[in-house]
């Protein structure tokens, strides 16, 4: 009893103290905080976004085949039309437990301190993903997604219809420009910025080019929210890119660890060539750019060759030889299965969106009389300029093929066959985009399916299936969705797909 009543006495004053102090802040562990300051979290979600979009799994075996930039001569089950079920179920769960919702806390972040320099481009890179997604599956959680640690947050997120997200994210990035101050005080993101290096004004132009993007998805489907979208877009405050130095895109450290996605796959793969779709267009318009996107086939190095999509592993086997690797660009040198490019292909940067995407973009609008654009061809033959330069090319380069038959310009319905034409070709490594152009625009018609896709797929995809974890754990919301969409296959059109 006395080592009891000593024990009450040395035990009050710790009982005081936890009153005053509260005890549980005992159980806060220093070296695993719960929080993170904005400009790391940018830093990480940018590379984990871009990582994910343009890494092998989501263009190599996806987005590029369905274009047909590329196709597969090993593994060839993505390239025939199946799409393996985790794949699908990373690029969708991943892509909202990682770097959307660490831009939504960098957003968070910014919005409480009154720094729109630094939510600003948090926003329009969250924008510039969910479009993706959104292109990608139809609906998909917009309106409740990121909330799920709030107080009353959704913890099964309800699937927006695809209509209202575009609605969304346009107001998202016609905002973020808006509120973004190049030259004022705040100093946002700064050096932790991996594309723009904190420069607001470069920033501005990303926004509104992303929204000159999303506005012309809508012009078939939607063409009077369209054009009054173009013209909001192209002008903008700080307008749109106006040259290369412009580009959003991440230039690799090219480090061993943060490589360009492609010559990190290729260092120990060698499952890609050209597809014939991309080859025998670049070879029938005596396209310079096909040196830069190809190299030369092993068995004849005086001839580029494309390799057919769709074909399964019996009939590619006799073409591993005979066709054509993506360029020596995006190879990092020594490979497990020899020597291709060099070590500079780890630094080859990665393009989120380009100056030539945007005066093609312009050159549309303006033949169609839309967003107070003029003068079609001049953006044409500049859109096509700057790919040639983007890629290394030079301005000879650019005017000899510019004044070619069938490249030189041509107003009217062939003129906007000619843009999406080579919209599609200076795509090439964005598949998502290229993929997406093709099922708005049906250029360039040679893309077919091909002759041994798999039967349950007959056709080019036009969306992914849905994650089957998603039946799991979202299982209502996930069947209102596709009860509104009509089916779940890889043929269902998405909203603007028309």
């Amino acid at each position: 009893m006395r080592h009891a009543k000593g024990l009450a006495v040395l035990l009050a004053p710790l009982v005081v103290a936890a009153c005053q102090h509260d005890l549980t802040g005992l159980n806060s562990n220093p070296n695993s905080p719960t929080t993170a300051p904005a400009g790391p979290l940018f830093t990480q979600a940018v590379q984990s976004g871009i990582g994910r979009y343009y890494g092998s799994f989501q263009t190599l075996a996806m987005s590029e085949l369905f274009a047909q930039h590329i196709a597969q001569i090993q593994y060839v089950e993505e390239d025939r039309g199946h799409i393996r079920p985790d794949v699908i179920d990373g690029l969708f769960t991943g892509s909202y437990t990682s770097e959307l919702e660490d831009w939504q806390k960098v957003i968070d972040q910014g919005d409480a301190a009154k720094s729109p320099n630094t939510s600003g481009p948090a926003r329009v890179m969250q924008s510039w993903e969910l479009q993706m997604m959104t292109d990608i599956w139809g609906d998909i959680p917009y309106s409740e997604a990121f909330k799920g640690d709030v107080a009353g947050g959704a913890l099964k997120p309800k699937y927006d219809a695809q209509k209202d997200i575009y609605y969304g994210l346009l107001k998202t990035v016609t905002d973020a420009a808006a509120a973004m101050k190049p030259g004022s005080t705040d100093l946002g993101l700064g050096t932790a910025d991996p594309l723009y290096k904190g420069d607001l004004g470069k920033w501005q132009k990303f926004a509104n080019s992303l929204h000159a993007r999303m506005a012309m998805r809508l012009s078939k489907v939607d063409a009077t929210k369209a054009a009054a979208e173009l013209t909001a877009a192209f002008s903008g405050p700080g307008g749109t890119f106006t040259s290369n130095a412009d580009n959003a895109m991440l230039a690799w450290p090219g480090d061993g660890i943060f490589d360009n996605p492609w010559a990190a796959t290729f260092a120990t793969r060698d499952d890609d060539r050209m597809s014939k779709t991309l080859i025998d267009t670049l070879v029938a318009l005596n396209d310079p750019r096909l040196k830069v996107y190809a190299q030369p086939t092993k068995a004849d190095p005086t001839k580029y060759a494309g390799l057919q999509n769709g074909l399964d592993n019996t009939t590619v086997a006799p073409f591993f030889n005979t066709t054509s690797r993506p360029g020596t660009v995006f190879y990092p040198g020594a490979t497990s299965y020899g020597t291709f490019g060099t070590v500079a292909g780890k630094k080859t940067p990665s393009y989120l969106m380009t100056y030539s995407e945007v005066e093609l973009l312009k050159a549309e609008a303006a033949e169609r009389g839309l967003g107070g654009q003029t003068n079609a061809a001049g953006h044409y033959n500049a859109g096509v300029r700057a790919s040639m330069l983007q890629w290394g090319l030079t301005d000879a380069d650019a005017d000899a093929y510019l004044a070619r038959p069938g490249v030189a310009y041509v107003a009217g319905a062939a003129g906007l066959q000619q843009i999406g034409l080579q919209k599609w070709i200076a795509l090439f490594t964005t598949g998502f985009e290229a993929w997406a152009e093709w099922r708005r625009t049906g250029n360039p018609a040679s893309i077919k399916p091909g002759p041994k896709m798999y039967a349950d797929v007959v056709g080019i995809p036009r969306r992914l299936t849905y994650p089957s974890q998603e039946q799991s754990v979202n299982s209502a919301a996930l069947n209102d969705a596709i009860s509104r969409m009509g089916t779940d296959t890889y043929l269902t059109h998405v909203w603007w797909d028309k």
